[in-house]
């Protein structure tokens, strides 16, 4: 598993005892994996027991440590792995046995967080559509103006759902036409 160099020198002053002692180290552990699995986590710097370490080193601890959990977690790391990553920054083998069974606790609730992030829009699967005409306003104002009322039915991840807007002609038209300039470009890339 590859880090990044900040990532690793953020690691190592959780395996030097005179900045982290057992005991604030398994502390330190815990609150960091509860800060990526509990919506109200507690946080590093408001933890009583943490008080005695520099507040800045505990941000850079905390940020370097959450980032190696979620590396390892998206890598489906084993504890070779872990043991390898954490030896390299100094780890004794204490710390890295309290890590990795901390790591072990939480990796399948850290798996379903990271799975329910999802970066694919949802997929249009159908669309429905009604012409409305508005003869008059809220204001009593006569407008006789036609517009259209768009459903598209979509689907994320096995879930539907529906969008719904309204928009006159001159939109309706203009999105059209970029729905068909999107379908002639796939359509292009997909026979290059």
């Amino acid at each position: 598993m590859e880090l990044s160099e900040s990532v690793m020198k953020g690691l190592q002053p959780l395996a030097d005892p005179t900045v982290f002692d057992q005991k604030s180290f398994t502390i330190f552990t815990e609150v960091a994996f509860d800060s990526l699995v509990s919506p109200r986590g507690e946080s590093v710097l408001g933890h009583p027991e943490l008080k005695h370490i520099d507040q800045t080193t505990l941000k850079h601890c905390h940020t370097a440590a959450t980032t190696f959990i979620l590396e390892g977690v998206k890598q489906n790391a084993d504890k070779s792995t872990i043991s390898s990553c954490l030896e390299d920054a100094k780890f004794p083998n204490e710390r890295v046995d309290t890590f990795y069974n901390s790591f072990q606790k939480n990796k399948r609730k850290l798996e379903s967080l990271l799975s329910s992030i999802d970066t694919c829009p949802p997929h249009v699967t159908d669309a429905e559509w009604r012409l409305e005409y508005c003869i008059k306003n809220s204001h009593v104002h006569k407008v006789n103006q036609p517009s259209y009322l768009i459903s598209l039915n979509t689907e994320r991840a096995g879930a539907s759902s529906e969008i719904n807007f309204s928009c006159t002609m001159e939109q309706l038209q203009d999105l059209v036409g970029k729905m068909k300039d999107a379908a002639k470009s796939l359509e292009r890339t997909s026979q290059s």
